[in-house]
């Protein structure tokens, strides 16, 4: 297996504009400090949010601060007294904020916040323990038990966003204290889990450190960091099950006893954390979504570093399971709020789904690894298509409030009344009990740069079209271009080039545009095969050269395979990578009831006047009419009367920014 394939760094490129430039900014100027705030206890507004079911309390707790993220950090550095508080893996959102504010050092250099950082660093020191333990909950509330619950504490998952973080902050800045410190932890764990008998033959509940630790080994150059990745990769599924044994030892105590019963909380054993086969013999994503985004992720990891090609079929394996048979249009996954799980092939109800936004950037995550093993275009779809959709529905447009849970169809009286959709939120909370999602987020978006562009020798993959600036170091040479698009919402690319050099481009040609676009190099229309979703155009390049491509935005429908029940019948929309969806705001109450007409015409229209700049759909449709007698459930006549309605469709990313209302993607189709 080739392992030529890199992405292009951080710093190496710069959003200029457009739709993810304004994300960006945004994450870097109001998302980040507001996190801190939360971190600090000093965001007084921001209520944790207590509607999801899976996280309703955080530890019990059904009052007070927001996060007592720091707070937990100093009393385990004995700088203040107090007791820990918040979800047994708190640490992990202070981990996954210093990770973001890393991303965004490596392109916007900030000395004030730099120094904040260099604090924090000289806190979490203190925390550590002399053994190089790290994890706030263990030190104060059970110093005894470390490492006695793996299958619920989720130790090694804080540990390895940790990892990630200190790795993120020696790139930026040079500055190894929190990379030191992370090493001290890893030998810890090194010490105590691998084969050898002496040791744990365990693995973690919730996955990450696995990928984690090769990044600590991709910098340290530490082989013993590789090896114990690969060691929780390969043990986890074996008999008999290291989580069974730990659970006897615990004399059958939960962590989670106040919220569900005892080990096997999720009624689906094994399945739920990943371990009921041998990842090896796995052909299903089955349990929690996100950690099977971690699994996979970091076993592409090691089977790229380690050249075995036996898990790299295993990974694409599984996500061909996840792309054709368990993945929602708009790139969400995770069909049930109950553990947050995949459940089974096409099973995708709307208004039941969790599809959660941690699930979407952790796909991401998987999808750009693939990409850095083989440059195949399906995976930038998937990529893109969870990015523009899930990813940043997550996220309100002024990034003050997130959605834990993104579903295709909300009724907010249901939402309210039926305890089985009480995830189902109308509104994004200001932040959540369970706060996985909006600094997995911020880390996502900061990092953007990592996944416009792949480069393999003297190619250059061009992934994601985004408005940039990128100095791009390909094998023998370094290569400037521009690139100028109104993309996601115009279909035309322009690259100027700034610098001579012979060199290969290669530009993805979007699935939903395979059937019609164009390219030109100066003017002069080209011809060029798509091969594995991109064109390549090679030549010995002049700067001030030229490169045009243009792809098909005119509005799709969208049809789901007849075995998805819940779609059945039904039709969505689609421009370019965006999902579209109705809101009452703009089409009134009783969205179920609507029907699109086969032959009504899809209008495009541009508003910036609207929802920060959108465009926007208008077609014809018709609303099924209330029965004029609302006393009657049920009847033998079937005489239905229908309404012609004007209907207009926002992007997807966009709903539940104008207050409370129904909205839906899927509508009724008519012949």
């Amino acid at each position: 297996m080739e392992n030529r394939i890199t992405h292009a760094a951080i710093s190496d490129v710069k959003i200029t504009s457009g739709l993810l430039g304004r994300v960006s900014r945004l994450v870097k100027e109001q998302v980040l400090p507001y996190q801190w705030d939360i971190l600090n206890d000093v965001a007084k507004d921001a209520v944790p949010d207590h509607s999801i079911e899976n996280f309703s309390v955080a530890e019990g707790n059904d009052e007070g601060y927001p996060s007592h993220c720091i707070a937990n950090f100093k009393i385990a550095a004995g700088r203040e007294k107090g007791d820990f508080y918040g979800m047994v893996f708190q640490d992990s959102d202070l981990a996954k904020w210093l990770e973001a504010v890393s991303y965004r050092l490596m392109s916007d250099p900030d000395k004030d916040l730099e120094k904040t950082v260099d604090e924090t660093v000289d806190l979490i020191g203190e925390a550590q323990q002399e053994d190089g333990y790290l994890n706030t909950y263990f030190t104060i509330k059970e110093p005894e038990n470390r490492f006695t619950n793996l299958c619920e504490c989720h130790e090694l998952y804080c540990a390895g966003h940790m990892m990630e973080a200190a790795v993120a902050y020696y790139k930026a800045t040079g500055k190894d204290k929190l990379l030191k410190i992370m090493c001290r932890m890893a030998d810890l764990i090194d010490k105590n889990f691998g084969p050898e008998e002496n040791k744990r033959h365990g693995y973690p509940g919730h996955e990450e450190i696995e990928l984690a630790l090769v990044k600590m080994y991709e910098v340290t150059k530490e082989e013993r960091y590789l090896k114990l990745a690969k060691y929780f990769i390969d043990e986890r599924g074996k008999k008999p099950y290291y989580f069974d044994i730990e659970f006897e030892k615990r004399h059958h105590a939960s962590h989670f006893s106040y919220l569900y019963p005892p080990y096997g909380m999720y009624s689906n054993g094994p399945k739920y954390e990943q371990y009921h086969l041998p990842i090896r013999e796995q052909k299903t994503f089955e349990g929690h979504s996100v950690r099977c985004m971690y699994m996979a992720s970091g076993a592409v990891d090691v089977a790229k570093l380690t050249d075995d090609e036996e898990l790299m079929n295993t990974c694409r394996t599984l996500y061909q399971n996840m792309v054709q048979r368990r993945m929602y249009v708009t790139g969400g996954i995770g069909s049930t709020p109950k553990a947050e799980m995949f459940t089974s092939d096409y099973d995708l109800p709307n208004d039941m789904v969790y599809g959660e936004t941690c699930a979407s950037v952790g796909m991401m995550f998987f999808t750009k690894r693939l990409l850095e093993v083989e440059q195949k275009g399906d995976y930038a779809d998937t990529m893109e298509r969870a990015l523009y959709n899930t990813c940043l529905a997550g996220m309100s447009l002024d990034g003050k409030s997130f959605f834990y849970v993104n579903p295709l169809e909300v009724d907010p009286v249901i939402s309210k009344e039926n305890p089985d959709r009480a995830h189902v939120l109308p509104v994004r909370p200001a932040w959540f009990g369970c706060a996985c999602c909006p600094p997995n987020l911020s880390r996502m978006i900061t990092s953007l740069a990592e996944y416009i562009y792949t480069i393999k020798g003297d190619q250059v993959y061009v992934n994601l079209y985004v408005p940039d600036q990128a100095v791009l170091h390909l094998e023998n040479q370094t290569i400037e271009l521009e690139t100028e698009t109104e993309y996601p919402y115009k279909g035309l690319i322009k690259f100027n080039l700034k610098a001579a050099g012979d060199y290969e481009i290669c530009l993805r040609i979007p699935a939903w545009s395979s059937h019609k676009w164009s390219a030109s190099v100066n003017d002069e229309k080209v011809q060029a095969e798509v091969k594995d979703g991109y064109i390549h155009l090679r030549r010995n390049w002049n700067a001030g050269d030229v490169v045009l491509l243009e792809l098909d935005f005119e509005p799709k429908r969208i049809y789901a395979n007849p075995k998805v029940s819940k779609d059945v019948g039904k039709v969505a929309i689609q421009c370019g990578p965006l999902v579209y969806c109705l809101e009452e705001v703009d089409n009134g109450k009783g969205l179920q009831r609507i029907y699109l007409p086969k032959d009504s015409k899809l209008e495009l229209e541009h508003r910036n006047d609207k929802l920060l700049g959108i465009n926007e759909i208008h077609t014809k449709g018709y609303r099924l009419k209330e029965l004029e007698d609302d006393t009657v459930l049920y009847t033998s006549e079937g005489n239905w009367e229908y309404e012609p309605v004007d209907l207009t469709y926002i992007p997807y990313y966009a709903w539940a920014n104008r207050g409370e209302n129904e909205m839906t993607v899927w509508v009724h189709e008519m012949n």
